[in-house]
């Protein structure tokens, strides 16, 4: 784990976490690569930011010199999406979501605005400039299938873990156990510009800004927990292991509204705990 692809930059930073499976970040948020490098069969899973998809792109045809076969997106927010118009018409490829994210993506309806109240440092304080309109993949995007298989990916299973968007999922494969758990949680202090840049590493709750239903968010965890991963990849921050990713998870699981709701927020029930 943690093997860095020669090709990282300041901005794009390339962590190969298993054999498989590879973890970009475009700036302060990553996408993920799985396949067999042997075989140049892959999949993409979110897209990162846009005004990094050229990078990405170079990272992905360094390690398989060709395009993947699908994009999957744990959900449609912008920092998981930039890239993904320009990719799946560039590629000629689908991307699948979860149907309750397709409103998002179809251009029929908006995310919550970004929610500034939360507290917790600049990257909360600034949310309100964050876009939160829906794009439009028309034809390009299609539903994953409602038995759990991931298009592409015969080993891994995608899981629902609604709360930071209505339709967000997480992708799982029983045989190591690793984990791609996009933002139902996460391995920084998303809030904090300061946590963000130095990619100070912990086990954290879905970015508090952008979570809209805090009681989903809190099943998803638990549901995540009760998997015992022993590897994740999260939508921010460096990828995790072993002992620290279990006891910490377990920890977020049990003490969540302690630990990932904010005290005040529009999105909080009663508008604070």
């Amino acid at each position: 784990m943690n093997e860095r692809n020669l090709l990282s930059t300041g901005t794009i930073d390339t962590i190969r976490v298993t054999e498989d499976v590879w973890s970009v970040r475009t700036l302060i948020v990553n996408a993920v690569l799985i396949g067999n490098v042997d075989e140049g069969e892959w999949v993409l899973v979110d897209t990162g930011l846009a005004p990094f998809t050229r990078g990405l792109v170079k990272e992905a045809d360094a390690i398989f010199h060709r395009p993947p076969k699908c994009i999957v997106l744990t959900h449609g927010h912008f920092d998981h999406v930039g890239g993904v118009e320009a990719l799946a018409e560039e590629w000629g490829i689908l991307a699948y979501a979860h149907p309750a994210e397709l409103p998002f993506l179809t251009g029929q309806q908006d995310y919550p605005e970004g929610d500034p109240s939360v507290g917790g440092g600049l990257m909360a304080g600034v949310a309100p400039l964050y876009p939160h309109r829906a794009i439009d993949l028309k034809e390009r995007v299609h539903p994953l299938p409602e038995n759990g298989h991931v298009p592409g990916l015969p080993e891994w299973r995608w899981i629902a873990t609604p709360g930071h968007s209505p339709g967000h999922i997480s992708l799982y494969r029983e045989r190591d156990r690793c984990l791609i758990a996009g933002d139902a949680f996460i391995a920084v202090k998303q809030e904090s510009a300061l946590a963000v840049v130095a990619q100070t590493k912990e086990v954290h709750g879905p970015p508090m800004y952008f979570t809209p239903d805090w009681v989903l968010a809190k099943q998803s965890v638990r549901k995540l927990a009760e998997l015992s991963p022993e590897l994740a990849v999260t939508g921010h921050g460096v990828p995790l292991g072993g002992e620290e990713l279990r006891s910490g998870l377990n920890r977020l699981a049990e003490r969540f509204d302690e630990l990932a709701v904010p005290e005040q927020g529009k999105y909080v029930p009663g508008g604070a705990r």
